[in-house]
This record gives structure tokens, sequence and C-alpha cells, in this order.
């Protein structure tokens, strides 16, 4: 695999299963918090209550059809990046929470034969230029769909406001 600036995956698989929605991903009881350690701590406990405990800084989330669904709060996604969650891996999203995820700068990816042969605790490695993942642990490649050069930009940026602020600065 290529070495590609900082947009490259390569973490521990943290599994889920179909239709997880933004209430359990962030309950809506912590959804007024603004501090990024604070949204952390509460991020998916309605799933798993150990969720930050099993989870280290880059690791990914794989998860069946259906990720984020429910409301649109944007709180969702934001509390699986300050979490330290690298990316999503899904075999589908809900719409809404997909543009979330690239407006914060939270990689995205939807594969579902990758999700049908991965499990918790796989490693993944993640080429976002190529459009491939390497599950490292069973030796397997899958392939995806690339993100189109503006939306690899503004994941790199952090997010739609890095990117913003980048655009600005230049001009």
């Amino acid at each position: 695999m290529k070495n590609n600036d900082n947009i490259q995956l390569d973490g521990t698989v943290y599994r889920v299963g179909e239709n997880i929605n933004t209430d359990v991903i962030m309950p809506g009881r912590w959804c007024h918090l603004t501090d990024d350690a604070e949204l952390a701590l509460h991020c998916m406990e309605d799933y798993d209550t150990e969720f930050n405990d099993k989870i280290s800084k880059g690791d990914i989330i794989v998860a069946d059809d259906n990720f984020g669904c429910g409301s649109s709060r944007e709180v969702a996604p934001l509390s699986i990046k300050v979490a330290g969650i690298g990316g999503i891996v899904a075999a589908s999203f809900a719409r809404i929470f997909y543009r979330n995820c690239i407006n914060i700068g939270l990689p995205i990816f939807e594969s579902p034969e990758c999700v049908e042969a991965t499990e918790m605790g796989d490693r993944l490695q993640i080429d976002m230029f190529d459009g491939k993942i390497i599950n490292v642990t069973k030796e397997l490649e899958f392939s995806f769909a690339p993100f189109p050069p503006f939306m690899k930009t503004i994941i790199d940026k952090g997010g739609l406001r890095g990117y913003v602020l980048e655009k600005l600065r230049k001009e």
C-alpha cells in the first residue's frame, strides 16, 4: 500500500450491527455538550458502556447497514471523531449522517464485502486515494469508490470549516 499523506487509516476494528442510530451514537441527554472531551466520554455509551475503554486512537468502526440513521444531529459523528475513531466502514450509511461526517472531516467508506468479512479486533488499513481496504488480519482486500478530489481535500483539512478557512487564506 502506498504511503499517501495523512489520510491513510490503520486501526483495529470495533464492530457494530445494523441500524445504529444517532441517538445511540450520541444520546440526546448529552447533545448540549460543547466540550470535545466531554462529548467523547459519552460516544456510543447507549450501545456499549465500555466503548471508550475498548477503543484506541485511530480505530475503525465497522457497521452493517444503515449506520447513522435517525435524527440529523451533527454531534453524533462529531462525538465519534473526538473519541479518536479514525474512520467508519459500513455496508450503508444514512444519507445525512454521511454528509455530516464529511462536513466534520470524519472519513467514511461503504463496502458491504468488507463488512461481511470483518470481525471485532481485526486490523484494517484504508487507502482513500486508491479506494482500497485491506484486512491485514485476514489478508483480504476490498475496493470502494474513492472520494472525489474536493471531498478528499475537505477531509484532509479536518472538515468543511478547515476547507473554507484554507480557501479564504489563499484569496
